[in-house]
């Protein structure tokens, strides 16, 4: 607990002189103070009540009692890393294991998805012994350097792309080269993929890896066309390469359909390594990287310990086993997708009022509206766009007024199962 209490002027004036300015707040011009949290609410230092629909952690419910009594109860037992023998870590990899296909079975657990992410390009690059990476434009993987390399979302504006990575046309049906109206979209963006391997293999390189979110989210919610990643799988491993499914943003039955997005694409499509994070522990720093034994077998082979200090321990493991138990429980897949079909359903009634929304698109919670200046030319409305996520008048109208008759709302993006 903190041993003093500052008004928001105070904290704010604190934050400023002690954290780095390019730690961003929300709502920057009139940010949020936040105290305390339960389920899908937020309040305030005045206990002013938020709907927060800008969480991507909290997946099942601020506080979730289920979830703070499993870490309270593990953490007053034993916290220990994970090179202890103890229960909790097989326990949480064998529940794991239940919600993938069979032949992904082993699992290295983490503190953050860019970890993750980090350990399935080792991965990737030691099973092959390829070092190129092929990645979706746009695409964001992470904020270690390594990550940085291969998020075009980032290393655009930091530095120059390296030699070693490529990227390819997003599958965006909506604003990308092949849209909605073409007869065969997700072939026709593989056969972007397999133009750029004959290209890589041309200057005698080879590849390790194709990266992608199984749905791209800072890239604008994107639903790939269903087949676009068997077609790409097949190109990638043809050329003695892995395919990585992030699930960092979208996993853990956000889709609603599936407990993984990947799964959309089809029951024949199979990754060869996937990463999670965010939701997996509710906001308790938790991820990892399920793999095939044979990929995982190569990495051990270099002879190189692998450990995690805080990854894989009886708390994170605890608090992992038991969101995986509430999902079941509640039914949150069954949650995602009716509250996600009703919000389709609203927004496409906006989409008929108002010309400024070009296309509303989602699956489950996954859900984007993209903003248009012309919807036939469907000309990005940046500043408009830019407006909704910084104006600060935002943080008023996500109060939920104390009044029963007024309520204020401004939905901001839907990320919670809950």
């Amino acid at each position: 607990m903190a041993s003093e209490l500052y008004n928001k002027v105070e904290t704010l004036t604190l934050r400023k002189k002690f954290v780095a300015s390019s730690c961003k707040l929300f709502f920057p011009d009139d940010p949020i103070k936040i105290v305390r949290a339960q389920g899908q609410y937020m309040f305030d230092e005045k206990e002013r009540k938020y709907l927060d629909c800008i969480n991507n952690v909290a997946h099942v419910g601020h506080c979730h009692p289920d979830v703070v009594k499993a870490g309270y109860m593990q953490m007053a037992k034993l916290n220990t890393n994970a090179r202890f023998l103890h229960d909790n870590i097989v326990h949480y990899a064998k529940r794991l294991s239940q919600t993938l296909p069979q032949k992904l079975s082993v699992f290295y657990f983490v503190n953050s998805g860019s970890e993750a992410n980090d350990l399935a390009l080792r991965l990737a690059q030691q099973y092959t012994q390829h070092e190129d990476i092929v990645v979706l434009d746009h695409a964001y993987h992470g904020h270690l350097n390594s990550l940085i390399d291969i998020s075009p979302y980032k290393f655009r504006s930091l530095r120059p792309q390296k030699d070693w990575v490529h990227v390819v046309p997003i599958p965006d049906t909506y604003r990308g080269m092949f849209r909605e109206d073409h007869p065969d979209p997700a072939l026709a963006y593989a056969n972007e993929v397999k133009a750029v391997i004959d290209v890589v293999q041309k200057k005698n390189r080879k590849i390790a890896a194709f990266f992608a979110e199984s749905l791209p989210s800072v890239a604008g919610q994107i639903i790939p066309p269903e087949g676009y990643f068997q077609k790409v799988a097949e190109h990638i491993h043809k050329a003695g390469g892995l395919f990585v499914a992030d699930e960092i943003q979208v996993g853990f039955g956000r889709v609603g359909k599936h407990f993984w997005a990947f799964q959309l694409q089809g029951d024949d499509f199979l990754p060869d390594i996937v990463t999670m994070g965010k939701p997996i522990g509710n906001g308790h720093p938790l991820a990892c990287v399920a793999t095939t034994k044979a990929i995982a077998d190569a990495f051990a082979a270099t002879g190189v310990e692998h450990f995690n200090t805080f990854g894989g321990s009886p708390v994170s493991c605890a608090i992992g086993i038991a969101v995986l138990e509430v999902i079941e429980k509640e039914d949150l897949r069954g949650n995602a997708t009716r509250v996600g079909a009703y919000l389709l359903n609203l927004l496409n009634e906006q989409k008929a009022k108002h010309t400024i929304i070009g296309d509303v698109r989602g699956i489950g919670l996954f859900i984007g509206a993209e903003l248009v200046k012309d919807q036939q030319e469907r000309t990005p409305a940046v500043e408009e766009a830019q407006y909704l996520i910084t104006s600060d008048t935002q943080a008023h109208q996500l109060a939920i007024s104390p009044n029963p008759k007024i309520k204020r709302k401004k939905m901001q993006g839907i990320h919670t199962c809950k």
